[in-house]
């Protein structure tokens, strides 16, 4: 059940920001778009106990993503993948539980990607000039990641506390 409703929100995300995108972008703000749901990938690492869902919800999410993105099969599945397991590893020292925190990881996670996405597109891109082309939004699209970060955590927060509530009421029972 949490799988499916985490997996709803992924895809609710993403469309969101799919939609973002159209709005954002004629009114100048090229760029701005921000990558909610690398929002949830982050938090999927730092707080999910499941080394296995998390990964299979990463990969799920990015694999998606390629598909609704028209991006090449497999560069966010792989993207996804990585910063998920770069947030697990950074959820052992770092709690993100305040709304600084979250932020300043959704920032530095969505610099992450952005790098990630431009050497994968030099090293296997048909165009050389379309990672030069996007490196110029590489800043502003963190900033906006990171400004919908804690919306994104909060969201997911719920649904995991929502899950946890009726499997503590069973243990509580017997």
């Amino acid at each position: 059940m949490r799988n499916g409703a985490i997996f709803a929100v992924a895809l609710f995300l993403i469309l969101v920001q799919a939609n973002a995108y159209r709005l954002l972008g004629p009114a100048g703000l090229h760029g701005w778009t921000p990558s909610a749901a690398l929002a949830l990938v982050v938090f999927l690492g730092v707080h999910e106990p499941s080394m296995a869902r998390g990964a299979l919800l990463a990969f799920v999410t990015g694999h998606a993503l390629d598909l609704f993105a028209s991006a090449p099969i497999g560069l966010f599945t792989f993207v996804y993948v990585a910063l998920w397991w770069m947030a697990r590893l950074a959820g052992v020292r770092l709690a993100a539980q305040t709304v600084p925190t979250q932020m300043a990881l959704a920032f530095g996670f969505a610099l992450a990607e952005s790098l990630f996405v431009l050497v994968l597109l030099v090293v296997f891109g048909a165009d050389p000039q379309r990672p030069v082309e996007l490196a110029s939004v590489v800043v502003p699209h963190a900033t906006a990641t990171a400004l919908v970060a804690p919306f994104v955590f909060r969201l997911v927060e719920r649904i995991q506390q929502s899950a946890a509530a009726p499997a503590r009421a069973s243990e509580a029972a017997q």
